[in-house]
């Protein structure tokens, strides 16, 4: 028998101030559902202290401690957390009434299209903070000001409760806007955009710029978008357990680091049976992973071995891709991270570099976001033209600091 449906995600709160909450989640099994899950938690701006799962290959039983904010939507996330926990019939003798190879249906993707009379320090941001309250996940913006100062803004948006294409939905955000934006706001729409509308999008990337920011391999010196001194350790033992291969990572902590160790194996397809992930007080972390391939078997072949222990690395080393750039005679601002084999982001991307910007008190010009198939691999790319007006407030070196910080929770 199952259990019940308000047991399978299981949510404690902190009880003092500065203390973690506790998230216990007791669901059947599947590939990729630790990373699934830790991409929920990340989405809600929660950072992973602690984590503790296990598995029989057909239920699983996961815990992560979890600290963030004071003002987190604990029953939402609750029922974000449920979408991705496979059912119970998917292991019982009841599989028949499941239709096989079931595809998702991709979310429609909406154009959200406002004119504001003038510009302002943190607008964007404060725009990227309403739509990431109401659910609303950005797929691609433009940005752009005309020469009398007015801003127009689109926004190419899709709906985690697929309420968008009701008028009720629309309002609801037009008013949230229009309670930040206030007076600014000349007009706002939204519309179902058509494939012709997204491709509009779509920029192109100086191959000097992927060369650069886009190289898969470790380098051996400090890079331009390298992110820093931030040795990682990832080794194998394939004698420690007879059925298990343990993979053992110590690494710098960094926002989303165990959705960053999770994607990678979801991508190649490998099964956790045994996981622990902790990170101290002085931000380094500790993670002891034994591990399956797809067909239940350890990782004997050692190209295998060095080509997972190779991504892991460049994962934690460069989760994101930053730099800043000259563009003609203005500056850009380059961020760039990997998407998944299914499709997704990193959540939050955009949140953190316009929240960066904001607090550096500098302005955005123009906004492009798309997606690029670079080195056989699809790239999410946000490319930032600066408002330097009278010049920028701060140096290219602290801007470039700055959004890293946050991006990596270092702030």
């Amino acid at each position: 028998m199952g259990i019940l449906q308000e047991d399978v995600v299981v949510i404690s709160q902190a009880e003092k101030p500065g203390e973690p909450a506790v998230i216990t989640v007791n669901c059947p099994d599947k590939t990729g559902l630790g990373c699934d899950l830790c991409r929920v938690i990340l989405l809600f701006g929660l950072s992973i202290c602690r984590e503790d799962a296990q598995t029989d290959g057909k239920w699983c039983y996961l815990v992560f401690w979890v600290v963030g904010k004071p003002n987190t939507r604990w029953d939402l996330l609750k029922k974000r957390l449920l979408e991705v926990c496979p059912s119970y019939f998917s292991t019982s003798e009841f599989d028949y009434y499941k239709p096989e190879n079931q595809q998702p249906k991709p979310p429609d993707v909406f154009l959200l299209k406002f004119w504001c009379a003038y510009d302002r320090e943190g607008l964007l941001h404060d725009v990227t903070e309403v739509l990431w309250e109401l659910e609303l996940t950005i797929k691609r913006v433009k940005v752009s000001t005309a020469p009398d100062g007015r801003v127009l803004d689109l926004f190419f948006i899709t709906d985690n409760r697929e309420l968008l294409h009701t008028k009720m939905r629309q309002e609801e955000t037009i008013h949230y806007l229009k309670n930040v934006l206030g007076k600014a706001l000349i007009s706002c729409e939204i519309e179902l955009a058509g494939a012709e509308v997204t491709a509009c999008s779509q920029s192109f990337l100086p191959p000097a710029i992927t060369e650069d920011m886009f190289n898969l391999e470790l380098p051996n010196k400090h890079r331009s978008g390298f992110l820093a001194p931030n040795p990682v350790s990832v080794t194998v033992d394939n004698t420690f357990s007879p059925s298990h291969t343990l993979i053992q990572i110590l690494c710098k902590d960094h926002k989303g680091l165990s959705y960053d160790i999770m994607r990678t194996l979801k991508d190649y397809h490998i099964q956790i049976s045994y996981g622990r992930f902790f990170a101290n007080r002085k931000g380094n972390c500790e993670v002891d992973l034994f591990l399956m391939q797809a067909d239940g078997k350890k990782i004997v072949d050692p190209n295998k071995q060095n080509a997972l222990c190779s991504r892991l690395r460049m994962e934690l080393l460069r989760p994101v891709r930053l730099a800043v750039v000259s563009r003609g005679p203005d500056t850009e601002l380059l961020v760039a991270n990997p998407v998944e084999l299914s499709g997704r982001g990193r959540p939050l991307v955009f949140h953190d570099i316009t929240l960066a910007l904001k607090t550096l008190n500098t302005r955005i010009f123009s906004v492009e976001i798309g997606r690029h198939m670079i080195h056989d691999r699809e790239w999410e790319v946000y490319r930032i033209l600066l408002d330097e007006g009278d010049g920028l407030p701060v140096s290219r070196n602290k801007i470039e600091e700055g959004v890293r910080k946050v991006l990596m929770g270092w702030e």
